[in-house]
């Protein structure tokens, strides 16, 4: 072995940084390079990483011979690890720890300090959120947090990372993770929009890791998100008027109608229909009868005059067996079922598109306020959402509404055609 030495005292300590390569156990003319850390005669290796010619280790200087590129490149990490170890030394000194060879190397691999996990973040973040987020969302949590640890587990081949580790490559290794996923029992792959929803509550959750001062770097600095645009489906006036005509012998399916129906003239969620209960509904500064309620997913609060039509069906439950042992206005149903049942009445109405019960609040949206002239900030507050941004989506101008708008203005053109000519002739 063969050692550079630098030695600092103070009072009785002694410090010292040697460099030596393990020649015994060269192979072909390489050898392992180390750093010995010695503190008052007490010491410890330390691995470099790296393998040095033992043909071109000058044995006095400790480093290597010659001019060549890599030479040059040991010889400045050798003294860029000196600089380091003597820091890490500095800083125990100056934060008054106890100074061992030991603690020096476990400062200088940063193992003293305490990293966080991507698994401590995402425990973190769910216990603090508990009480905030609605346990739907908590859920959606719940679930892109797992795919961010099949993730980790498939890529780092263990079952947790630091978050010091997060990078831009780590969030373009994640969406490439989720766009080849193949789920489980023939589910389809993950769709783009989605993908880019678990992306989303992973930057939130990396955002209060960055707040919390867990990472000193933000790694989606450099990712933007790849939305697709996607229509909202709805139904015409003339489908609405189809399933409300619906004549069903079956009681499973004209409740589901019912429902569907209130909910077309309502635009409240499937959620929200379901916590319905008489206190529900009050009367408005105008008289009339309102539904009032906060929403299920946003706590906002909803207030919605009812129309003759969700009077009606109201008025049909108001005797309901089912509801009363529920409390509830209208009978409790789960939403797989009804989404089931509404693809019978699809089906029974000749309606070919994907009949699900939220296409209820996207037909509110656009054929029954939109298209009626009811303006976009209304059609917002009647939605329950907090930012107009939201509602633009279902601000979609129909052909019918366009074929309409161009009609009358066909009409008034040919008018004002009409009048100049008989101007002109007088």
């Amino acid at each position: 072995m063969f050692h550079l030495k630098t030695t600092t005292m103070k009072s009785n300590q002694t410090f010292s940084i040697l460099f030596w390569i393990n020649s015994s156990r060269a192979k072909e003319d390489q050898a392992e390079l180390y750093a010995r850390i010695s503190i008052n005669g007490k010491r410890v290796n330390l691995s470099l990483k790296e393998k040095v010619p033992v043909s071109q280790w000058d044995n006095k200087r400790l480093k290597l011979k010659g001019p060549s590129a890599k030479a040059r490149q040991i010889n400045e990490y050798i003294e860029a690890t000196r600089n380091d170890i003597f820091q890490s030394y500095k800083d125990l000194k100056s934060s008054g720890a106890h100074i061992t060879a030991q603690a020096v190397k476990a400062r200088y691999l940063g193992e003293d300090q305490k990293f966080p996990t991507i698994q401590e973040l995402i425990n973190y973040h769910n216990e603090k959120t508990k009480h905030i987020l609605h346990k739907d969302t908590q859920k959606h949590y719940r679930t892109s947090q797992k795919y961010i640890l099949l993730y980790v587990k498939k890529e780092y081949k263990k079952m947790d990372c630091y978050l010091r580790d997060l990078d831009y490559g780590y969030i373009i290794g994640f969406e490439n993770f989720l766009r080849s996923y193949k789920p489980n029992h023939y589910q389809p792959s993950i769709a783009n929009n989605t993908i880019m929803k678990h992306i989303e509550r992973l930057r939130k959750m990396v955002t209060m890791a960055l707040h919390m001062e867990w990472i000193a770097r933000d790694p989606f600095v450099k990712f933007k998100p790849k939305h697709i645009k996607t229509d909202r489906d709805f139904l015409t006036e003339e489908e609405l008027q189809r399933i409300g005509a619906l004549s069903c012998p079956l009681e499973r399916l004209n409740l589901v109608q019912d429902l569907f129906v209130f909910s077309c003239f309502t635009g409240i969620a499937y959620g929200d229909l379901m916590l319905l209960t008489k206190k529900s509904i009050m009367p408005g500064e105008d008289g009339k009868l309102w539904i009032v309620i906060k929403r299920k997913k946003t706590f906002n609060q909803v207030k919605v005059p009812l129309l003759p039509k969700a009077m009606e069906i109201i008025k049909k439950y108001e005797n309901s067996i089912r509801a009363e042992i529920t409390q509830t206005l209208f009978p409790n149903l789960s939403n797989q079922k009804m989404n089931s049942y509404l693809k019978e009445i699809a089906h029974l109405c000749e309606i070919q598109k994907n009949l699900t019960f939220h296409m209820a609040r996207h037909t509110f949206a656009t054929t029954v306020t939109l298209t009626n002239g009811v303006p976009l900030e209304t059609v917002s507050k009647l939605l329950g959402h907090s930012k107009i941004a939201t509602t633009q989506i279902y601000a979609r101008v129909i052909e019918k509404k366009v074929s309409e708008d161009m009609g009358n203005l066909l009409i008034k053109l040919n008018l004002a055609d009409e009048l100049a000519k008989k101007r002109t002739r007088s």
